[in-house]
């Protein structure tokens, strides 16, 4: 949470940077009046996914190859305007934006924007997410940086009025609903950027593709608690070659390999459930093995890879801060 109304006026333009350098990624501001300048931000982690609803007053921002090079957490960013005219310019590619429409953009290329809020605040809400999470080619994702996207309609509607909610509801939401909420907004904003790729056209036989893994992924989601879910059976209940199965994921997969999300998945689902309040009196076995992982030995193992921590210390770590949970 940050409002710049908690600051001397001569400090807001430096609050509001270093606040956006720890919530967002770090940029370069330039303001007309540093005296008038009022933002606010609140930002909440949901899993991989972050979620950062801003209200701002006119402003230009820079992401310069220098700040890159400092930092760069390799992240595409999925802006939402809420109000005011926003106009953003990377890789060579410009769009104005007004309330309602959607953007993507990248951490790991220059970038320049302009807020016009004349009219009153600006808002947005921005949502970032892992390249690796995302199953589409970069190349090809690429093309579509810093495009006007509008988000009345479709897929788009869909994911805008998630943002909205995500932004403007301040109702209670238990620790473990920000990982299965980050997983949602993960799936969503996947397949809203294979219909705006699909959209702006390419080879039906790569869109296809895509489509394919997209699918293989939700089946492995949906049977990551069977112990014997594996890339062949994964193959086999599509009914292509396990040879077939790792060509689509080497192409189309950023690279992941059907093991590793496998196993990328199943850790994220135990993680999850050792941060919930309710099942902090389930043994932490009984969790691995509902996640597929007959060996405890193998599941610490693997969670300490993971996370840098056992899976016990993990749960006793996070929920000494919930109140009751303490064990």
């Amino acid at each position: 949470m940050f409002d710049s109304q908690g600051h001397p006026a001569v400090d807001r333009v430096e609050a509001w940077r270093a606040v956006t350098a720890s919530a967002l990624i770090p940029n370069e501001f330039s303001v007309e009046r540093a005296s008038d300048f009022h933002a606010s931000l609140r930002a909440a982690e949901m899993g991989a996914v972050q979620v950062t609803a801003m209200t701002y007053a006119s402003m230009k921002t820079r992401r310069t190859p220098r700040l890159i090079r400092r930092s760069d957490p390799e992240m595409y960013a999925v802006g939402l305007i809420l109000q005011g005219r926003q106009g953003i310019l990377q890789e060579r590619c410009e769009a104005a934006c007004q309330a309602g429409d959607l953007v993507v953009y990248s951490t790991s290329h220059p970038f320049e924007t302009v807020v016009d809020a004349q009219c009153g605040p600006a808002a947005s809400v921005v949502a970032q997410i892992p390249r690796a999470q995302v199953p589409l080619s970069p190349d090809r994702l690429d093309r579509v940086l810093a495009s006007r996207i509008p988000g009345r309609q479709g897929v788009g509607r869909v994911l805008a009025s998630f943002l909205t909610t995500v932004a403007t509801d301040t109702g209670p939401y238990r620790p473990a609903d920000a990982g299965r909420l980050g997983h949602v907004l993960t799936d969503l904003i996947t397949a809203w950027l294979c219909h705006v790729i699909d959209t702006e056209g390419g080879p039906a036989g790569e869109t296809g593709h895509r489509v394919r893994v997209l699918e293989i992924q939700d089946f492995i989601r949906r049977h990551l608690g069977d112990a014997e879910l594996t890339p062949g059976s994964v193959a086999a209940a599509h009914h292509i070659s396990l040879r077939g199965l790792h060509r689509l994921f080497r192409h189309h997969a950023h690279g992941v390999t059907v093991a590793s999300y496998v196993k990328g998945q199943r850790l994220e689902r135990a993680r999850r459930d050792l941060a919930d309040p309710s099942l902090a009196a389930r043994p932490v076995h009984a969790i691995a093995a509902r996640w597929g992982f007959g060996r405890p030995a193998d599941f610490t193992r693997a969670f300490r890879a993971a996370y840098g921590t056992t899976p016990t210390e993990y749960r006793h770590t996070f929920l000494r801060a919930v109140p009751g949970t303490q064990r």
